[in-house]
């Protein structure tokens, strides 16, 4: 039989946490590459048509460096959380999951983006699946801010506000590319760039 542990506050050390998210980050960020390996030149019979195949692939290499400079950003939002984070409960673990869940997808809905992007639901994949992932990883923040004196022991409730508020940057910006994409497809990504001004904005002068 398991036996339960007895703490006061029901919380237990972030290493595996950690460990485990940053494997999935890890292999998410490995099969981007699968669309690029699995796609089909054709019939190549001088370098002339190489090239124009290569060309022809150019889709595919901008929804691949999109989607794995954005997992780039959630891993380093992952490691900057859990430099404060001391411990962690049960909760904040399925949340953690939670997003997790919807960093698994990015290859698949990176794939789906670029197969099926002259149809709505395509061009919504990839927007959309990173826009749940952000929403958790801020809702797993504020989970640990809510319990602050056992998560986050050394950081005063006004600089947890203040990274709260900036946290929000990315989801807002994300909506808007959720917004965008069925519009302009791949370049509503773009907006992304003006995150560390947003989130500097947001947190204010002091923080």
């Amino acid at each position: 039989m398991i036996r339960q542990r007895q703490h006061p506050a029901a919380t237990q050390r972030t290493t595996r946490l950690e460990a485990f998210t940053d494997g999935v980050f890890a292999i998410a960020a490995t099969l981007l590459v699968l669309d690029l390996t699995t796609h089909t030149f054709g019939k190549v019979d001088s370098d002339a048509s190489m090239w124009a195949a290569f060309g022809g692939m150019y889709e595919l290499f901008i929804n691949f460096v999109l989607s794995f400079v954005l997992l780039c950003i959630l891993w380093m939002v992952h490691v900057q959380q859990f430099e404060h984070i001391a411990r962690v409960d049960a909760m904040m673990m399925w949340l953690n999951n939670a997003r997790l869940l919807f960093i698994v997808l990015v290859p698949f809905a990176t794939g789906l983006m670029t197969e099926y992007q002259e149809y709505y639901a395509g061009r919504l994949a990839m927007p959309v699946t990173f826009f749940l992932a952000i929403l958790f990883s801020w809702v797993q923040w504020q989970w640990a801010v809510r319990h602050r004196e056992t998560m986050l022991p050394d950081m005063s409730a006004a600089d947890a506000a203040a990274y709260g508020r900036g946290s929000l940057s990315a989801l807002l910006i994300s909506g808007v590319v959720v917004i965008l994409s069925p519009w302009i497809g791949s370049i509503a990504f773009v907006l992304f760039l003006f995150d560390g001004v947003f989130t500097r904005a947001l947190r204010g002068k002091g923080a």
